[in-house]
């Protein structure tokens, strides 16, 4: 397929963006949405881009993540709208434990002027953001140190977070998908992030609109274990059902919050 110049540029803005709903290609190229859907089909067929329910997304591999790089610059507005609701939620004084990804470190960086807060992280990048605050006690996890992104893992990891019982667990995640389920693509990564869901009294989400529809290999855990989902826009179907049916608050960055329902 050679793409058009219109293609060409909903391909541009799916790759800088990660992923975009039909509706919103539609208005930013001027065009109906019959003809929106059949370019963003042309394009799938083609294996340029992957389709969900209601728009595109980049393709990706399920057994492979996107370069750490390419992460930091993907929907950076989105993590840092993310990061600013997710640190105005956390309490001063608290105990939490931050894992890797870019969007914890979107949070770390939000932390900075916070007071008293113990902070857990497998994240060496997180650990030296928040060691630019006097008021935040540092405690970073021992294991074996991932180059491409500086994260901790291992069994050495795993046995390390098991000392702690925090007030709140903040993860990152790479994928989330229609049935529920919360994945990523490192089994050593999950397997922390495991013991962090055990070991945390309350498990706040952080995931960016790209999370949804998107397959990874490992599952980590399931909707039902979250207390609160912080995204930067409304969950597409069927993900508003499937959060309320699992009792998670959906809290969604910039656009005020939408309570998809209380845990018991």
């Amino acid at each position: 397929m050679n793409p058009n110049p219109r293609q060409e540029g909903m391909l541009a803005l799916v790759k800088t963006r990660g992923s975009v709903s039909v509706e919103t290609l539609a208005e930013h190229f001027g065009v109906t949405l019959q003809t929106a859907r059949r370019d963003v089909r042309l394009l799938c067929d083609a294996g340029m881009l992957a389709r969900f329910h209601g728009g595109a997304r980049v393709p990706s591999s399920t057994t492979e993540n996107i370069a750490y790089r390419q992460r930091q610059l993907l929907n950076d507005d989105a993590k840092r709208r993310i990061a600013r609701a997710a640190a105005q939620a956390l309490p001063d004084g608290c105990s939490l434990i931050l894992n890797i990804g870019t969007t914890t470190e979107a949070i770390a960086h939000e932390l900075l002027k916070r007071k008293g807060l113990r902070v857990i992280t497998n994240n060496l990048n997180v650990a030296a953001i928040l060691s630019d605050n006097p008021d935040c006690e540092v405690i970073v996890a021992g294991g074996v140190v991932r180059g491409r992104d500086r994260g901790i893992v291992g069994e050495a990891t795993v046995d390390f977070i098991r000392q702690f019982k925090v007030d709140i667990g903040l993860i990152g995640i790479s994928a989330i998908e229609d049935d529920g389920t919360l994945r990523d693509f490192d089994y050593r990564e999950v397997k922390v992030a495991r013991a962090i869901l055990e070991h945390s009294r309350e498990v706040w989400l952080a995931a960016d609109h790209s999370k949804f529809n998107r397959p990874a290999m490992v599952e980590l855990g399931r909707l039902e274990q979250v207390d609160r989902l912080f995204t930067d826009q409304p969950p597409p179907p069927p993900f508003a059902h499937l959060l309320a049916e699992a009792g998670v608050q959906c809290v969604v960055a910039g656009g005020g919050a939408d309570e998809s329902g209380d845990k018991a």
